[in-house]
């Protein structure tokens, strides 16, 4: 997450500095950390019977959830960055990608909220939910990204396919 859309922001967009991002980031977690302290609620039975199930209802571990998703789809987008980087992905596809992994994305989140009282540390759950709250920011980001300033994140001169995207 972040790897080139983090550059674009700061030095192409300008939107914000990263120390006041930093200070964004800290002042959510902060908030994000009371209300697991004093609304964590109680921590429901762990099911191990159908994952996808369990993790919606919130009857998994927190781990279980969190780590299989956040790793694959970590590696998803980086792959798919990477290779439209370097020109051998076209705009669309890279669109395709992020598209067919936003259901997906939408899964995981409420599948962490729900099981995040089921942790025994509350920094822990403030971390997956900060990091929920980080994959929408990164999704907005490409967004931005791709509506406004496609010719610095492709490479436009390569793409013979795809050129129309690129403006």
């Amino acid at each position: 997450m972040f790897i080139y859309s983090l550059p674009i922001f700061f030095n192409n967009i300008g939107l914000a500095s990263p120390l006041e991002l930093l200070i964004i980031f800290m002042a959510l977690f902060g908030a994000l950390f009371m209300v697991a302290l004093f609304f964590g609620g109680d921590m429901q039975q762990k099911t191990t019977d159908n994952y996808l199930f369990a993790g919606w209802n919130g009857s998994s571990p927190l781990s279980w959830v969190f780590w299989p998703f956040f790793v694959i789809l970590n590696a998803c987008l980086y792959t798919a960055d990477t290779l439209a980087k370097n020109g051998q992905f076209t705009v669309s596809s890279w669109d395709d990608v992020h598209l067919m992994l936003l259901l997906p994305v939408i899964w995981w989140t409420t599948a962490v909220w729900r099981c995040s009282p089921n942790t025994k540390l509350c920094v822990w759950s403030a971390c997956a939910r900060l990091l929920t709250f980080s994959v929408f920011f990164e999704y907005s980001l490409k967004l931005l990204i791709r509506l406004d300033y496609p010719r610095i994140f492709f490479e436009c001169d390569e793409l013979l396919l795809d050129y129309g995207s690129c403006f």
